[in-house]
């Protein structure tokens, strides 16, 4: 089935504008597709450790936690994913250092089979200015 994801820039260390998109993609995508999918939406080099994981807020300790090494949790279906559980997000939080967020939601639009002809996953929407992963300082 397809599914719809909002993903939204929450914060980050060069973090200056509103960015978010929606996209539409196969419910049998795992994280770590998602994670290139937000990678190549953004424009960022793939050059940094990541984690996704389920919590109430971005800076919530009470999270479950899926990390990139760990190919158990790395690899698991986004149908297993969603629905989450009340009150709980989904966060992709990339490159500690520079701690970009996403958080990722799913819409209120109901899964539907593939389109014919359609190439999954696809951009449906992309508001805001894509975040510079690497500004160039002035010294």
């Amino acid at each position: 089935m397809i599914i719809s994801l909002n993903i939204k820039l929450i914060d980050g260390m060069y973090f200056e504008e509103h960015w978010k998109c929606e996209m539409e993609l196969d419910d049998n995508e795992t994280l770590e597709d998602l994670h290139f999918l937000i990678q190549e939406a953004v424009g960022f080099k793939n050059d940094h450790l990541y984690e996704f994981y389920v919590a109430r807020t971005d800076r919530s300790f009470d999270r479950e936690r899926f990390e990139h090494d760990d190919l158990y949790q790395i690899e698991r279906s986004l149908k297993d994913i969603f629905p989450l559980a009340k009150n709980r997000k989904l966060f992709y939080w990339f490159d500690y250092g520079d701690d970009w967020k996403f958080q990722i939601s799913r819409t209120r639009k109901k899964p539907k089979e593939p389109k014919p002809g359609q190439g999954y996953p696809t951009l449906v929407s992309e508001e805001g200015v894509k975040p510079t992963q690497y500004p160039t300082v002035e010294c």
